[in-house]
């Protein structure tokens, strides 16, 4: 599915669109988000909205498999943009990437940080399932294959000895089959809080949940990239209980042909406009410039550290 949307109100910003270098730009610009219901699809197609808004650049998100994908298409140059979590975009970088493998991914390059990725489940209350081990024997989906939560919820399964029967959907999909007692379980990842899980926990009596004491310190130490992880109380209405999780940052990447200017004014456009990025969605509220040290490995695009150096901060060599 593509959304196209439409150059419109330029005028809203200081710079007009029209004062801006735009040479060697494309006519439009397709971003990689992920399945619909998850916050990818928000998030990407709320900013390729404002793109289109600011730049008088024609911008669009396409519904993908999500990250894993996402680093295969900006690389290939399939997109231009994508939306990808950093365990996902490392294992490209280093040429194990699932889709593509033996294919060291050194194309793509960093534009800004995003927010961070806490893996989280729901299940209806009446399942009695309360925890990761709970899922032994049943049947849960883990997000569209080639996503982060179809990539990692099955490792962590593996990891705490749980043998569940697993299978692919989109957010949208899998939250429909969860309320009609196709699956027992929805083991999803994205930026809080997950649309999919806000209208299932509207509508139907459900329990959420991360990692558990004696779990937490398993996936930790299998896992060296994912970082500890609490979704407050309160994220979902009628939800007064802390989750414990673990997460992955997330970033916004691009081809490194892209033009240095525009990737400038895309990355201006993300870290100077909290405000407005809040509103596209509420885990934007870590696309914020001083996260730019999350990403340890990809070089970021010329144009994104010519941004940062004009807010005094060096990428170092090693980044650039």
């Amino acid at each position: 599915m593509r959304l196209t949307l439409a150059a419109a109100f330029a005028a809203v910003l200081a710079l007009p669109a029209a004062a801006m270098d735009k040479t060697g730009w494309p006519t439009e610009v397709t971003i990689g988000t992920a399945s619909q219901g998850g916050t990818y699809f928000v998030y990407g197609n709320g900013f390729a909205s404002f793109i289109a808004e600011a730049l008088g650049l024609n911008a669009t998100g396409e519904v993908t498999g999500g990250p894993v994908q996402n680093v295969t298409l900006v690389e290939t140059g399939d997109h231009l943009m994508g939306l990808v979590t950093m365990g996902p975009a490392y294992d490209a970088w280093i040429g194990k990437s699932e889709l593509a493998p033996g294919l060291e991914h050194r194309s793509i390059r960093a534009l800004f940080p995003m927010y961070q990725t806490p893996f989280q489940v729901i299940a209806l209350r009446r399942s009695g399932i309360t925890s990761v081990s709970d899922l032994n024997g049943k049947r849960v989906s883990v997000g569209p294959a080639g996503g982060t939560p179809g990539t990692y919820w099955p490792q962590f399964m593996g990891a705490l000895g749980v043998n569940a029967t697993i299978s692919n959907a989109g957010a949208a999909d899998a939250a429909g089959q969860l309320q009609d007692g196709l699956i027992d379980a929805f083991a999803f990842a994205a930026g809080v809080p997950i649309s999919a899980f806000a209208e299932l926990a509207a509508s139907q009596d459900v329990v959420m949940f991360g990692f558990n004491e004696a779990e937490l310190p398993k996936i930790l130490e299998a896992f060296p990239a994912m970082a500890p992880f609490t979704i407050p109380a309160g994220t979902y209405a009628g939800h007064d209980y802390d989750q414990p999780t673990v997460a992955l940052w997330n970033f916004a990447i691009a081809h490194k042909d892209m033009p240095e200017s525009l990737a400038y004014e895309i990355t201006k456009l993300a870290m100077e406009n909290p405000a407005r990025m809040v509103q596209i969605h509420a885990a934007a509220k870590e696309t914020l410039p001083e996260n730019w040290d999350k990403n340890t490995f990809m070089p970021y695009h010329p144009g994104a550290v010519r941004y940062f150096a004009e807010k005094g901060i060096v990428i170092p060599d090693n980044l650039r």
